[in-house]
């Protein structure tokens, strides 16, 4: 967990708070600790995974609301809100972790997996902040918290367009921080690195990218057998987990006056750093001789599948 420094508790004792994607991962995570506290909480997730809540023995309850909620829906993104006025008046915070990932090189999406892309991680999450936005703004207070990735700060292969949406997520955030805080309504973005679990597992591939990963006869072949493994290698490796992270949220919800940008690990920290500081021209070469067995993508299929090319010797 990475400590928020000068840290403040919020003076506020209850607080209606609204979290998304809330039965797995982080969101989970997140909604275990919240109910050791003494918050109103709003817990949603798709319909298809509701059942979820129960198994975790979580349940409804006098400060505890189940809704179903899918963000890139119109209809539920409104009933989510409307329910909770209803119940309790407003939401006070809103924290926007529901989210997917797509895989797949530029030349393998097409615009309709582009637009799926952007409607869970950016288009979704702002639409449902922009309704929150006037009971926030009347009492002038409230909180904003949208869990981002390291790959809203920096790209990798084969993930163009989810670091499109988390890129997107940021820069709109940034813009909501200036809006907002006249009003008292605090905007923070928690930026997640990788974190040991099976989420690996769970990323989406476009058709044409899942065809590619299964041909080695395909030109991008090594690039998502080669990102494959290192993701899976570093989600596996790293100690931080979803918990860690939840914590970092909680201490953000909680804070008297919360940073825009939140590191949720030390490896986001880090590449945040190395951003900051290192001339671009070296911080991308030094992240493309990091990719793994670089020296094999781009070569041609056939005089491998022949043939291994032989790693590269540094002197």
């Amino acid at each position: 967990m990475i400590r928020l420094l000068g840290r403040r508790k919020e003076r506020r004792e209850v607080l209606t708070i609204l979290v998304t994607g809330a039965s797995v991962g982080i969101g989970l995570e997140l909604s275990r600790l919240l109910l050791l506290g003494p918050h109103r909480l709003v817990l949603t997730a798709r319909a298809s995974s509701l059942a979820r809540f129960a198994r975790e023995g979580i349940l409804p309850g006098e400060r505890v609301l189940i809704l179903p909620l899918d963000v890139t829906i119109d209809e539920e993104r409104r009933a989510a809100v409307h329910a909770v006025e209803a119940r309790w008046g407003g939401i006070d915070v809103i924290v926007n972790n529901a989210g997917v990932s797509y895989r797949a090189v530029a030349e393998h999406v097409t615009e309709q997996e582009r637009i799926a892309q952007l409607d869970a991680n950016f288009l979704g999450p702002m639409e449902l902040t922009r309704l929150v936005l006037p009971y926030m703004r009347t009492q002038r207070y409230g909180r904003i918290i949208n869990v981002s990735s390291v790959g809203g700060m920096t790209a990798m292969p084969t993930m163009s367009i989810y670091s499109a949406s988390k890129f997107a997520l940021e820069g709109a955030s940034e813009a909501l921080w200036y809006e907002m805080r006249p009003f008292g309504v605090r905007v923070s973005l928690v930026r997640p690195g990788f974190i040991h679990s099976d989420g690996f597992q769970k990323t989406r591939f476009t058709r044409q990218g899942q065809r590619a990963l299964d041909d080695p006869a395909d030109p991008y072949h090594a690039h998502y057998a080669n990102m494959n493994e290192l993701i899976e290698g570093l989600m596996t490796l790293t100690f931080y987990t979803a918990r860690d992270v939840a914590e970092t949220v909680l201490e953000t919800i909680e804070h008297k006056n919360p940073p825009l940008w939140v590191a949720g690990t030390l490896d986001a920290h880090l590449f945040d750093l190395l951003r900051r500081f290192l001339p671009h021209g070296l911080y991308h070469r030094l992240l493309y001789a990091g990719l793994p067995r670089i020296w094999r993508w781009g070569q041609d299929p056939q005089k491998l599948s022949v043939a291994p090319a032989k790693p590269r010797r540094f002197r």
